[in-house]
């Protein structure tokens, strides 16, 4: 969205947005805790946007403009929203079909608390590795490793980071991801070229970070003994049909998002197809839940579209099953979905008045050296990320600011494409208003400063490309002819 016809903020202009936010957000940690995701931090990005909106009259900004800018940040998330309702359905039946508690009562005979963390992990990288996706991996295996890491005793936030970890590694360099394809695109190179130069940081990354989560389990105590996991196994067996088939279902699923069936049409499927397992298999959580009222045919449909839309959980006589056998439904997404929908509002107005590329500005004039035009760029997708809630525009603005300037200081674009994906896919689950924050706080039911600890991946990965380039590791340069051209 052009801004040139507008005044051009100054510097206090632009952060004036940022300093009500953080103010804000620093107001909600102290007086809310826990508890500022449930409303307190929508309302501080949406008094926010409101303070940049001031700021676009105080340049002259036409509200339509700002207005348009807020529509098309939100019409971005759409995709995020319509998934996390798919997601929310899909829990809910996966839940009464007996799909997630074989996860869990399978996972439970195989995994042991040693190796459980480095497991998950690479399980996680295998499927999101194989889908492109790290929400439908978080959303379907990472659930399941939840439960089963809470089962053996394992902290909730190291699990979630984990999973996550994994999820993030397999997205990152996946050709079917979405982020994979943009970031490239953005710097100007090819798909192929862009994933085997992210392969040189990516891969000490996940390794680093694989034998972080092997020294957890190696040398941690976990709380969850024998007679507990036996007990929980014991209670998941006595309520449901326990049996491989339901495998079914979520083989269905990654084998639809590899052949690149859209997310959501696949975890829609992925839904509907637990609601027909629930019917064929577990007809006794049918009838429990319906309370035994009218036929079964009622009981089916009520059941299954109650475990769609809201929250559902199956009763066992074992606290630590209770536990772990609830699911949310489309309902319990709608907080996560109210909070992308106030982030979207801020980082419209913060890019259509052209308040984030003012803030960024000064910041690559200064970047004389490759690292530090590196770390620049890196500290540029966490700022987006932070600002703008949303890991595309964390690509999509430093990649359409800084691409120009890698050409013209002789770098491949390559360089600047791993770098976008190093700090700017990775980084956004870590805030816990920013789209992927929100979203996977929301499914896994982890809160984002829990789990942002043990997210070794994401956190190692934008010092792993920094590093890189300070150190003048694997740094291309263009040839003499294609230095300041820009494809």
């Amino acid at each position: 969205m052009e801004t040139h016809n507008f005044e051009k903020p100054t510097l206090f202009q632009a952060l004036i947005p940022i300093l009500v936010l953080v103010g804000l957000l620093a107001m909600n940690v102290i007086f809310y805790g826990d508890m500022a995701t449930a409303g307190a931090n929508q309302i501080a990005l949406i008094l926010s946007a409101a303070a940049a909106v001031l700021v676009g009259f105080w340049l002259k900004v036409p509200f339509r403009f700002m207005l348009e800018g807020i529509l098309k940040s939100i019409n971005s998330s759409m995709g995020a929203i319509l998934i996390l309702l798919m997601i929310g359905a899909l829990a809910g039946t996966w839940l009464i079909s007996g799909v997630v508690p074989a996860m869990i009562y399978y996972g439970l005979q195989i995994l042991n608390p040693t190796i459980f963390l480095l497991a998950s992990c690479i399980v996680c990288c295998i499927v999101s590795l194989a889908t492109g996706s790290s929400w439908s991996t978080v959303a379907t295996v990472g659930i399941a490793l939840l439960g089963i890491g809470k089962a053996l005793g394992i902290h909730e936030g190291l699990v979630a980071g984990a999973v996550i970890s994994g999820a993030y590694f397999g997205d990152k360099i996946s050709p079917m991801s979405d982020t994979t394809n943009l970031a490239p695109a953005m710097a100007g190179t090819d798909l192929f070229t862009h994933i085997r130069y992210m392969m040189y940081t990516t891969v000490p990354s996940i390794t680093i970070t694989m034998i972080i989560f092997l020294g957890i389990g190696l040398f941690s105590s976990q709380s969850g003994s024998v007679e507990d996991t036996e007990a929980l196994s014991a209670a998941i067996k006595s309520k449901f049909n326990i049996n491989p088939w339901l495998f079914i279902v979520p083989a269905v699923v990654i084998w639809m998002i590899i052949k690149k069936v859209s997310a959501i049409s696949a975890l829609l499927v992925g839904s509907l197809l637990g609601g027909v397992f629930a019917v064929i298999f577990q007809p006794q959580i049918i009838t429990e839940l319906a309370g035994g009222v009218g036929s079964f045919v009622k009981q089916s449909y009520m059941t299954v579209v109650n475990a769609m839309a809201g929250e559902v959980g199956v009763t066992t006589e074992n606290e630590i099953a209770n536990g772990l056998l609830k699911a949310r439904g489309m309902a319990g997404m709608l907080n996560t979905i109210w909070l992308i929908l106030a982030a979207m509002c801020f980082g419209g107005v913060m890019e259509s008045v052209g308040l984030l590329k003012r803030i960024t500005e000064p910041l690559v004039k200064k970047s004389k050296s490759v690292g530090s035009l590196v770390a620049t760029t890196a500290g540029s997708c966490l700022f987006v990320n932070v600002t703008a809630s949303d890991q595309y525009l964390a690509i999509v603005v430093p990649g359409r600011m800084f691409a120009q300037t890698y050409r013209d200081r002789g770098l491949a674009p390559e360089n600047l494409s791993r770098t976008l994906e190093d700090s700017g896919t990775v980084t956004s689950v870590l805030v816990p208003w920013n789209t992927c924050g929100a979203t996977q706080r929301g499914v896994l039911g982890v809160e984002t400063l829990t789990y942002l600890p043990y997210c070794f991946f994401n956190i190692i990965s934008p010092f792993m490309t920094v590093f890189f380039a300070y150190a003048g590791i694997k740094i291309r340069k263009l040839a003499k002819k294609d230095v300041g051209v820009v494809n």
